[in-house]
């Protein structure tokens, strides 16, 4: 898998330990951050992962379509990585995955893992409640219309720092359920198309039979 940044590292690789929860086999992998962050994903990823091609079986590209460089619409990002994927060696192996605005639409949730690894556990108001008097989200909204901002503000009022290990943790911890963001979605339909525990193992090469 090929990613934006380290906070994304450690929220894919926090995912993937859960097979059980995302209803595919136990695999190995491996999570490459690209240099050029998300612009570099949109751009170069097909050049990064050329020569992986042959050694795993298929491979994922996520990353944000905030700061990607692009105004283009997620789906249509991802069928241009896409297509570069296939032409590289790829062929039909590869995915992209596009979140929009940014990772950070996944933190939020109502599940009081966020409160806690967000530092908010037994504060008044709640972090929800917060969030709604600071503009962040409405009492209808499920999510924030900013929601790295928010997030960045949350960590701020009670003294945390940002860090890739909160991203790790909420992977790790919070149901899969509760999250319903398109890009998220669409990561868990991908991988139980290919990793289904239903499904055999495909080609292995060099030992590897999981994704990059």
């Amino acid at each position: 898998m090929l990613v934006a940044d380290k906070n994304m590292e450690a929220a894919v690789s926090a995912l993937l330990a859960r097979h059980q929860a995302l209803g595919i086999r136990a695999i190995r992998w491996e999570v490459f951050v690209h240099p050029a962050r998300d612009p570099g994903c949109l751009r170069r990823c097909h050049d990064f992962l050329r020569a992986q091609s042959v050694n795993f079986e298929h491979a994922l590209v996520l990353f944000d379509r905030r700061g990607c460089g692009s105004a283009e619409s997620a789906s249509t990002l991802e069928t241009e990585v896409e297509n570069r994927l296939h032409a590289s060696g790829w062929g039909d192996r590869a995915k992209a995955i596009v979140i929009d605005p940014e990772l950070e639409v996944w933190v939020w949730s109502d599940s009081p893992h966020v409160d806690e690894a967000l530092g908010w556990t037994g504060r008044l108001p709640g972090l929800w409640h917060w969030m709604i008097s600071e503009g962040h989200t409405s009492r209808v909204a499920t999510k924030s219309s900013d929601p790295k901002r928010a997030m960045e503000e949350a960590l701020r009022v009670v003294r945390v720092a940002r860090s890739s290990a909160i991203y790790g943790q909420l992977a790790g911890c919070v149901s899969f359920e509760r999250c319903r963001d398109p890009a998220f979605l669409r990561l868990r339909q991908t991988l139980a198309s290919w990793f289904g525990t239903q499904k055999r193992r495909g080609r292995p090469s060099n030992g590897s039979t999981g994704a990059t």
